[in-house]
């Protein structure tokens, strides 16, 4: 039977959305590695199922500073991803590719906004690429949306685009590294339920 909404994942279905956010995060890791100039290692990163509300309260509540990429997906997968950036992310990237010391996100110029654009755009394309390939679907990704806003606003973004279909969401919470810092990245993934049938179907799945 087809799903019909994301409460409707079994659980080896979410453990195969786990499965993609491993190499994902993995072909990431591998992108900054080069992007940044060093090694850059990843824990194993945690995939859920979770409501607007219990990633809202997890990252610190509604209040909390965040910077927010917003992409869209489109051909055989339709629906968007968001990248929610903690400072400590924009410290780790900006302080390898600029030299730039960043203790508040005020401190982020337009080229700081744009080194941050950049590093998502490859590392969007490292998560998407992981879905394409196993799965053999055509997905392309948009130019991100960038902000940097309290969370309960940017995530209000896909509550509302999404009210009507589900929810839920795929949140990936990932810990990136070097030998001098770490940082938390988390990924959301909204695929319309018909394009999660379609990831499923194609990766041989039972529905």
């Amino acid at each position: 039977m087809a799903l019909k909404s994301y409460d409707d994942l079994s659980e080896m279905q979410i453990d195969v959305l786990r499965e993609i956010g491993n190499i994902g995060s993995g072909n990431a890791a591998t992108a900054l590695s080069e992007m940044l100039g060093h090694p850059v290692s990843i824990s194993v990163p945690k995939v859920r199922i979770l409501d607007y509300a219990e990633v809202v309260t997890g990252l610190g509540g509604p209040e909390t500073m965040v910077v927010g990429l917003l992409l869209t997906l489109s051909e055989d997968v339709e629906g968007m991803m968001m990248f929610l950036l903690q400072r400590e992310f924009a410290h780790m990237s900006l302080s390898a590719l600029l030299g730039e010391e960043i203790e508040r996100f005020d401190q982020i110029d337009e080229m700081g906004m744009s080194a941050i654009r950049e590093v998502s755009n490859i590392m969007a394309a490292s998560y998407v690429t992981a879905i394409a390939s196993l799965t053999g679907l055509t997905i392309n990704i948009s130019t991100p949306d960038l902000t940097i806003d309290m969370l309960g606003a940017i995530m209000s973004v896909p509550a509302i685009h999404f009210a009507n279909i589900s929810d839920k969401i795929i949140f990936i919470e990932d810990e990136f590294g070097n030998q001098e810092q770490s940082a938390p990245s988390h990924i959301l993934l909204f695929p319309d339920v018909a394009s999660l049938n379609k990831i499923m179907t194609n990766l041989g799945i039972d529905l």
